[in-house]
């Protein structure tokens, strides 16, 4: 476990070695491979450590540093399997969300009050949760299950689905095309890939605290 978790890190630190790995590896299969990433990531509720916004940012940036992948092949598979991960995702909850074992391990976080709270939180801002969870680790691949397990109207969530995904793909992808090669990035991907992380994590972070805060 130790060894996986240590790869993982590793994978994701250093994405852009892996990816040029990859490429070399399986050449146009890595497209495929690429979809089944984000699609996992963003499509099943236990696997939220997966590389998103940094696999994003690294592919391209390989894409224009050497011709890694074809920008107009790499953004629709990206837009495909964010969207059908979100929607996934989504029919999960609304199959399984309420009838989760409290015991289990997804009963101990998704429990009846958060629930509760959820589904009257997506009745309000229901459309810009699910925007803004695109840009943030973790809770990008928690917000569709809860949406579904809230009931949250389909055809509404699946709207800003694909808006979220959107802007999404093309903002990470297209920064990662356009400034990852400049050489103070280049020099130092691995620091600029935590900053990402980081800076998609601090939302999260200051809503928890203001939620604690407030609650007491």
């Amino acid at each position: 476990m130790i060894e996986l978790v240590q790869e993982l890190i590793s994978f994701i630190m250093h994405i852009d070695v892996h990816l040029e790995e990859i490429i070399r590896d399986f050449g146009n299969w890595s497209y495929l491979i690429l979809f089944a990433i984000v699609f996992v990531e963003t499509g099943v509720v236990i696997f939220p450590f997966l590389p998103g916004d940094s696999l994003l940012f690294a592919s391209g940036t390989l894409t224009a540093a050497m011709g890694a992948f074809d920008l107009w092949i790499l953004i629709p598979v990206f837009l495909t399997a964010a969207i059908l991960g979100d929607t996934m995702n989504y029919h999960i909850g609304h199959k399984v969300g309420t009838s989760i074992p409290p015991k289990s391990f997804l009963g101990r976080i998704i429990k009846k009050e958060r629930m509760e709270a959820a589904e009257k939180f997506f009745n309000t801002h229901g459309g810009k949760t699910i925007v803004i969870a695109r840009f943030m680790p973790f809770i990008r691949t928690f917000i569709p299950f809860v949406a579904g397990a809230s009931k949250m109207h389909y055809s509404y969530f699946l709207f800003y689905n694909i808006v979220g995904a959107l802007l999404w793909v093309f903002s990470c992808t297209l920064l990662g095309y356009f400034f990852g090669n400049i050489p103070i990035i280049k020099d130092n991907f691995s620091v600029v890939l935590i900053l990402i992380i980081i800076i998609s994590v601090v939302p999260a972070v200051i809503g928890a605290m203001k939620s604690k805060f407030s609650t007491k």
